[in-house]
C-alpha cells in the first residue's frame, strides 16, 4: 500500500536534481519594486518602501498588497528592520511547515524535507496557493528572526503532557486559523457564559480572526430567572457584543472584527432578530434626513445596532417543507419555544415568519439563511467528542463569518486556496492534473503542519481542534479557466467541470489525511465518528460517481457530476482522475481512517486572491470586461481582462478577429468637458462585437451588466453552480447571490426555497442598493415643497440669520449682469445632472444652478428649490465651504457611480455631488477619488477649472491608453458604493463571497 513519502517528490522542481548549484529562488527572475500607499481622506502616507524584492511576473497590485499587508514590519534581521523580499516571507512559512511536519514524523530525511521545502517554495512563489491571512502574519516569526512577542493567552495541546498548556509566546508556535466558531450557554458568568463570550471575541478580533456563534441556547426576553425576574432577552445582549465587536473595529486593528450570529427559527425573539437590521437601517435613513452623516463610518450608522456581524437564520427542513406547501395550506403554524420557560410558548404562522425574513433580507441584505438538517446530513462527527450523536452541542451549529467553515462548537479551521487557473496549458489546451493532485497532497500536509505546531484563544478550542483536527483546503480564480476554457459560467459545462474539480481536490485530500493516519494515527475522535464520516465520504462519491449506490441519509438527491458530459467535452483524464481519487481515499480511509475531520471549503479568497494575481476571486464570476492595470510609476493602464483574449483564441477566432473583439470592449470617445479633452472607456460591453458568434456571448457574461449592455448572469446561475459544488466539499461555500436593484421579494423567495431543495447548505443574497437606499422624495413630506429644513440645512440658515445681524452684507446681495461661470456634468445611474457654478467679477461664488434632463418630473423641481435655496444662502454671504460640509455625506438615491465627471467618480447622493463640485471649485481635491494632472504643483493654479491670469488651465491626457487618473481601479466583485475602508479609507469596496475586500489596501472583512 501506498505510504505518505509517495506524496514527497519533485514534480516542478526537478531542475534542482540537475544542477547542484542553484535554489529553488534562482528558478524565478527578480526584480525592485517600490510600494506606496496613502489614506484616501486624508492624504495621510501609509506606506512608503523602496527596493522590495518579487517575482518578475507579479503584479504592482499584487507587490502593494502583500508589502503592505504581510510583509513584517518589525523586529527582522536586515538594515531596514522589516522583511524586504518574497524570498523572506517564502522562507519564513516554508521553513516553518518543514520543521513541524519534521517533529511530527511525517517527514523523515534531510531529503525528504530539502524536497517538500523546495516544492512548496515555488508553488508559493508561483501564486499557485497561498495560505490565509494568519499564516502569513504569525507563522515563522520566532523561528526565522527570533521575535517571540509578548504572551497572548493561547493554547496548545501538549503531546509529551498529554494536555492542554498555556503558549509562552506569540510566535514560537503559529496562530495560523482564521475561522472560529465559539459556544454560548445561558448564563451570565462562568464557562461559555455571555461574559466570557466579551473576552473571548476580543481576543479573536484584536488577532484578525472571526468568530460565528449559534444564540440559540439564551432565553428570550419575559423567562423567569431562578432569581425570580425576569430576562432581558437575547437581543439585548446581541446588541452589546455589537458594541463590543465596534470598539475592537475602532482601536485600529488590521481588519474590521468579523462575526456570525445564527438563530434557530424557533427562539422566541425570532422575530425581532430577523428585523434587527432591516430597523436599524431605518434608522440611520433617519438620521441621514437629520443632517447626519449616512456614510457606513458616519455618526449614522455608528448610532445603531447591529453593524458589525452577519446574521443568518437557521432553518430546519420541517420548516422549509411547511414554506414549500404554503400555497396549499397557508395557515400552518410552528411553536417558538422559550429555552428555559415554556410559558412564554406561541404558537405563529409559517407565512408571516417566511415574509417577514424574505422581506428583511430584500430591504437590508441581513439576514441569510442557513439549512440546519442540510449541514447535519454531511457532518461527519455528530458523535461529538463524547458519543452523544445528534446532540445539539455535538451538531454542527453554526458557521465562521463568511460560512465557509461549518463544524462542531469550539473548533477552528486554518485555510489556504489552490489558483486553479495556473494549472491551464493554452498550448496543450489541458489542465496539468498531474500537476493539481501533487500540489493538493502537498498542501494538506502545511494545513497538518500547521495544527501540529499551532495555538488557539481558549482551552476548549485548543483541545477540540486537536481532536478532531479540521482543515480547509479550497480554490479561487475558477471563473478565469472557465472563461478561457469557453465555457459559460451560467452553463451545465462549467458546472461540471467545477464539481469535478473540487472533487478531486475533496478526495485526494482525504486520501493523504488516511496516509497520515497510517503513519501517525486517526483524529483522536475518529473512532466514535467512524461509521458517520465513512457515510458522508461515500456520498460524496457518489455525486462524484465514484460509487452507484443510493445515497444514505439524504432527503434530496444531490447534483451529481455527469460524466459523459466531461468525456464530450475532452475531459475524459478528469474524469478518471476524479473517479480514482475517491476510491483511493475509500479504500484507505476504511483501512486507515483519517488524520482530519474536514478537508475542504470554499473561502471568499478576498487578499489572498489579490496576492495570487487572480482575475476573479474563489469562485466568483468576473465583474467586468475591463480593468486598470496598475503601473509601478504610478497611474493605471486600461487594458480588457486577459483571459477573453486567451478564450477567443481557444474558440477559433483569427488573431485580427480577436484584435477587433477586444478594441471593440476598449473603444473610446473624445470627450470635452468644460475645456477638458479627454478619451475614455464608452461602456466596455462585449456585446455588439464585430465576428462575435452569438452562441458566444454567454461565455462573457458578467456578475453585472456592462455599461449598455443587457446581458449578465441571471442570479439562479449562481445558485446552481454552488449547488454543483456543495456534495464536493466537506464544509460549506462562501457566496453571495446579487440580485439586481429591481428584484423583488418573491425573487428571494425563489432562491432561497430553490436553494433549500437543491441541497445547497446556506447562502447570502444582497440586493443592489439595499443598504441605506432612499429615494429623493422619501425627504419630503406629502405635496410639500422642498424647503431647507428638510435637507437638513437648519445650521446653514441660522448661521445666514447670524451673518446678516453682525456683518456688513446684512442683506442679500444678488448678481446683475453677465457672470461667467463653470458648468459639471456628471451622471448617477441613468440620471445626467448639470451643475453650474456662477461668480462674482471678484471671483466669489455667487449661485449655483443644478439642472436634469429629467424635465417635468419631481427631480427637476427638487433640484430648482434646492439650487435657489444654496443661491440665496450664498448671496447672504454664507461661506461656500460651509454648505459644501452640511451637503457631504448625505445619502439617497441616485446614489453611488458618477460618469461624465472627470474627478468624480463615487457619490451618496446628489446633495454629496454638489458638495464635491463646491470643494473643486475651491479648489479642494481631497475627497475627489482623481486628482487633476500636476495637482499641488505650485507653478498651476490650485482650481485647474479657473484660468490664472496667464490663461493657465489643466487638462487630462492620456497616452497609449496610459492613463493619469490615480486611485481607479474597475472591480472584481459587486461594487459597494456607501462604504468605506476601514484601513486606508478608500470607497473601492466589493463583495468577495459574504465578505468585503478593498481593492486599494487588500483589506477584507472575512477569513481569507
Amino acid at each position: 500500500m501506498a505510504e505518505i513519502k509517495s506524496l514527497i517528490k519533485r514534480f516542478y522542481t526537478s531542475a534542482l536534481e540537475k544542477d547542484k548549484n542553484i535554489t529553488v529562488f534562482d528558478l524565478f527572475n527578480w526584480k525592485k519594486v517600490d510600494v506606496f500607499l496613502k489614506d484616501h481622506k486624508t492624504n495621510k502616507v501609509l506606506l512608503d518602501m523602496k527596493d522590495l524584492e518579487f517575482p518578475e511576473h507579479y503584479s504592482q497590485n499584487s507587490c502593494d498588497i502583500i508589502a503592505s499587508k504581510y510583509f513584517r514590519k518589525s523586529g527582522v534581521p536586515t538594515k531596514q528592520g522589516y522583511e524586504n523580499s518574497m524570498k523572506m516571507v517564502a522562507h519564513r512559512l516554508v521553513n516553518f511547515w518543514c520543521e513541524s511536519l519534521t517533529d511530527e514524523t511525517i517527514i523523515k530525511t534531510d531529503e525528504e524535507k530539502s524536497i517538500v521545502y523546495d516544492e512548496l517554495v515555488y508553488a508559493f512563489l508561483n501564486q499557485m496557493f497561498a495560505p490565509n491571512s494568519p499564516q502569513w502574519f504569525n507563522t515563522g516569526l520566532n523561528l526565522s528572526y527570533g521575535i517571540k512577542g509578548g504572551t497572548l493567552d493561547n493554547f496548545y495541546y501538549d503531546e509529551s503532557k498529554k494536555m492542554i498548556v498555556k503558549s509562552e509566546d506569540a510566535y514560537t508556535r503559529t496562530q495560523a486559523s482564521a475561522c472560529f466558531i465559539l459556544s454560548i450557554e445561558d448564563k451570565l458568568l462562568g464557562k461559555h457564559s455571555i461574559s466570557e463570550q466579551y473576552v473571548t471575541e476580543t481576543k479573536l478580533f484584536k488577532g484578525g480572526s472571526g468568530t460565528g456563534t449559534n444564540f440559540s441556547s439564551i432565553r428570550g426576553r419575559g423567562e423567569r430567572l431562578s432569581s425570580g425576574g425576569v430576562s432581558s432577552g437575547l437581543m439585548s445582549f446581541l446588541k452589546g457584543l455589537d458594541r463590543n465587536a465596534g470598539a475592537i473595529k475602532s482601536g485600529g486593528t488590521t481588519r474590521r472584527a468579523a462575526k456570525m450570529l445564527c438563530l434557530d427559527i424557533d427562539h422566541p425573539e425570532i422575530m425581532e432578530f430577523m428585523t434587527w437590521k432591516a430597523k436599524e437601517e431605518d434608522k440611520v435613513r433617519a438620521l441621514t434626513k437629520m443632517g447626519y452623516d449616512g456614510s457606513f463610518e458616519g455618526e449614522a450608522y455608528e448610532t445603531v445596532s447591529g453593524q458589525n456581524g452577519n446574521n443568518s437564520i437557521r432553518f430546519s427542513d420541517e420548516f422549509m417543507m411547511k414554506v414549500d406547501d404554503l400555497s396549499k395550506n397557508p395557515k400552518q403554524t410552528i411553536t417558538l419555544k422559550g429555552r428555559a420557560d415554556n410559558s412564554v410558548n406561541k404558537d405563529i404562522p409559517v407565512k408571516k415568519l417566511w415574509d417577514t425574513f424574505n422581506k428583511a433580507a430584500f430591504l437590508c441584505a441581513d439576514p441569510a439563511p442557513q439549512f440546519d438538517d442540510t449541514f447535519n446530513a454531511w457532518h461527519t462527527c455528530p458523535a461529538g467528542e463524547d458519543g452523544a450523536v445528534n446532540a445539539k452541542h455535538n451538531r454542527i451549529n453554526s458557521t465562521n463569518p463568511c460560512g465557509e467553515y461549518a463544524f462542531l462548537d469550539d473548533t477552528s479551521c486554518n485555510l489556504a486556496s489552490i489558483n486553479i487557473y495556473k494549472f491551464y496549458d493554452s498550448k496543450t489546451k489541458k489542465l496539468d492534473i498531474d500537476g493539481y493532485v501533487h500540489l493538493i497532497g502537498l498542501t494538506q500536509l502545511i494545513l497538518e503542519a500547521s495544527i501540529h505546531w499551532g495555538q488557539f484563544p481558549t482551552e476548549d478550542i485548543a483541545r477540540k481542534t486537536h481532536l478532531f483536527r479540521s482543515t480547509g483546503l479550497g480554490i479561487a480564480n475558477l471563473s478565469s479557466l472557465l472563461m478561457v476554457m469557453g465555457y459559460a459560467y451560467d452553463s451545465e459545462d462549467a458546472r461540471n467541470l467545477a464539481s469535478s474539480l473540487t472533487g478531486i481536490m475533496t478526495a485526494q485530500s482525504y486520501y493523504v489525511s488516511s496516509l497520515m493516519a497510517k503513519e501517525l494515527a486517526p483524529f483522536e475522535k475518529y473512532e466514535i465518528n467512524k461509521t458517520y464520516m465513512q457515510l458522508v465520504i461515500r456520498n460524496h462519491a457518489r455525486a462524484a460517481g465514484a460509487l452507484n449506490t443510493e445515497f444514505e441519509n439524504l432527503n434530496y438527491e444531490p447534483v451529481k457530476v455527469n460524466h459523459n458530459l466531461l468525456k464530450s467535452n475532452s475531459l475524459g483524464y478528469i474524469s478518471e482522475t476524479l473517479k480514482n481519487c475517491f476510491t483511493k481515499a475509500l479504500n484507505s480511509g476504511e483501512k486507515y481512517g483519517f488524520r482530519n475531520a474536514q478537508v475542504t471549503v470554499i473561502a471568499p479568497t478576498g487578499t489572498i486572491s489579490f496576492a495570487m494575481d487572480c482575475g476573479a476571486t474563489s469562485i466568483e464570476p468576473y465583474f467586468s470586461h475591463f480593468i486598470y492595470k496598475k503601473l509601478s510609476g504610478g497611474g493605471y493602464m486600461t487594458m480588457v481582462n486577459p483571459v477573453i483574449k486567451a478564450s477567443l483564441t481557444n474558440l477559433g477566432y483569427s488573431q485580427i478577429q480577436t484584435n477587433d473583439i477586444l478594441d471593440y470592449i476598449l473603444r473610446k470617445e473624445k470627450v470635452d468637458e468644460n475645456g477638458f479633452q479627454y478619451e475614455k472607456i464608452i461602456d466596455g460591453k462585449i456585446e455588439g462585437a464585430p465576428h462575435l458568434k452569438s452562441e458566444h456571448l454567454a461565455i462573457f457574461d458578467t456578475a453585472n451588466k456592462c455599461g449598455s449592455g443587457k446581458r449578465y448572469i441571471p442570479f439562479m446561475g449562481h445558485v446552481l453552480m454552488m449547488a454543483a459544488i456543495t456534495p464536493m466539499i466537506s464544509g460549506s461555500i462562501s457566496k453571495t447571490v446579487n440580485l439586481p436593484k429591481n428584484a423583488t421579494i418573491e425573487d428571494f423567495k425563489e432562491v432561497i426555497l430553490n436553494s433549500w431543495k437543491l441541497g445547497v447548505k446556506g447562502i447570502a443574497l444582497y440586493r443592489d442598493g439595499s443598504k441605506a437606499s432612499q429615494p429623493l422624495n422619501t425627504t419630503l413630506s406629502q405635496d410639500k415643497e422642498l424647503s431647507l429644513e428638510d435637507l437638513s440645512y437648519a445650521d446653514l440658515l441660522k448661521k445666514a440669520k447670524t451673518q446678516e445681524e453682525i456683518s456688513n452684507h446684512s442683506t442679500r446681495e444678488k448678481p446683475i449682469g453677465i457672470r461667467y461661470g463653470t458648468t459639471h456634468p456628471a451622471q448617477i445611474d441613468d440620471v445626467k445632472v448639470y451643475t453650474t457654478v456662477n461668480r462674482r467679477s471678484n471671483g466669489e461664488i455667487s449661485e449655483i444652478y443644478i439642472t436634469t434632463d429629467r424635465e417635468g418630473t419631481i427631480i427637476t423641481g427638487l433640484l430648482n428649490s434646492l439650487s435657489k435655496s444654496i443661491s440665496v444662502m450664498l448671496q447672504y454671504h454664507v461661506p461656500a465651504e460651509d454648505i459644501s460640509k452640511m451637503l457631504r455625506g448625505q445619502k439617497f438615491e441616485p446614489y453611488g457611480f458618477v460618469q461624465k465627471h472627470p474627478y468624480i467618480k463615487s457619490v451618496s447622493s446628489i446633495s454629496d455631488l454638489i458638495s464635491k463640485i463646491i470643494d473643486i471649485e475651491l479648489g479642494d481635491y481631497t475627497r475627489c477619488q482623481i486628482k487633476p494632472e500636476n495637482y499641488g504643483n505650485t507653478d498651476i493654479p490650485k482650481n485647474p477649472l479657473m484660468p490664472d491670469e496667464n490663461e493657465i488651465s489643466a487638462s487630462i491626457v492620456e497616452n497609449e491608453n496610459v492613463s493619469t487618473f490615480k486611485n481607479i481601479e474597475k472591480p472584481k466583485g459587486e461594487r459597494l458604493y456607501s462604504e468605506t475602508c476601514s484601513h486606508c479609507s478608500s470607497t473601492k469596496l466589493v463583495k468577495s463571497g459574504t465578505c468585503k475586500v478593498c481593492l486599494d489596501c487588500g483589506t477584507t472583512t472575512g477569513c481569507s
